[in-house]
């Protein structure tokens, strides 16, 4: 479904990614774990995925868009929602669109991981098993280059200090000389912690290689279910 929104604001959340809060002007019946489609010609359409959950977005799209300048598919994107900020048009976006949503009904463990800002994706997730109250053991691996890339790190804390059965994981490349959690690729971290996940739902969103890599070394070496593995990249590879 196409639908116009006014851009309500853009705020940076770390280096060249942007935190973009979209009112439509109707409201947009989505799952958590889908994404929206902004329109940028006839037949150019962008995903990005919704960070904000269905159950507590008061009416916004929440978007994470990291737009680094060589990445002009994304920049382009964020140049346009500026614009329509500044001069009071309008962005239009399709949606929903995605089957990779959470399963509620499932009483399975929930394992999410991201890579840089496909935390959108897994955030909206998490937001949302949370404030359903759902009993799942949920365990949060997010994977970035450096520390700056995880920007909403204490955000995670502060949820896991909340809750008891969220367990956050932070992943960095290149650590820090203070650095205290672990360093390498975040699919490796998770090898490295689970002997068996057999018994988990998994959500995955970062570059396509990435899912990829994660369906086969997670059911090849670790028992994981294809069926039981969730990413918009499944739709595609």
């Amino acid at each position: 479904m196409t639908i116009q929104c006014k851009v309500k604001s853009i705020k940076p959340l770390a280096c060249n990614t942007y935190q973009i809060l979209l009112h439509p002007e109707t409201p947009v019946a989505f799952k958590a774990g889908q994404y929206l489609m902004v329109v940028m010609g006839e037949k150019d359409k962008r995903p990005f995925s919704i960070a904000s959950s269905p159950c507590r977005h008061e009416g916004e799209l929440e978007l994470h868009i990291g737009a680094a300048e060589q990445n002009a598919y994304a920049l382009e994107v964020v140049e346009a929602m500026k614009d329509a900020l500044a001069n009071g048009g309008d962005i239009t976006i399709d949606a929903p669109h995605g089957d990779a949503w959470v399963q509620e009904e499932s009483e399975r463990p929930i394992l999410l991981i991201a890579g840089g800002t496909g935390f959108s994706y897994v955030r909206s997730i998490l937001d949302h098993c949370v404030a359903q109250s759902l009993n799942n053991q949920i365990h949060l691996y997010w994977g970035g280059r450096d520390d700056c890339q995880l920007y909403a790190k204490e955000e995670l804390e502060q949820i896991e200090a909340k809750h008891e059965n969220v367990h956050f994981v932070p992943v960095v490349e290149d650590a820090p000389t203070e650095w205290t959690g672990k360093v390498g690729n975040v699919l490796q971290a998770v090898e490295q912690d689970f002997d068996s996940l057999a018994e988990y739902d998994i959500y995955i969103a970062g570059r396509f290689e990435m899912a990829g890599a994660a369906r086969e070394q997670f059911t090849q070496n670790k028992g994981a279910q294809s069926d039981r593995m969730f990413a918009d990249a499944y739709a595609f590879i």
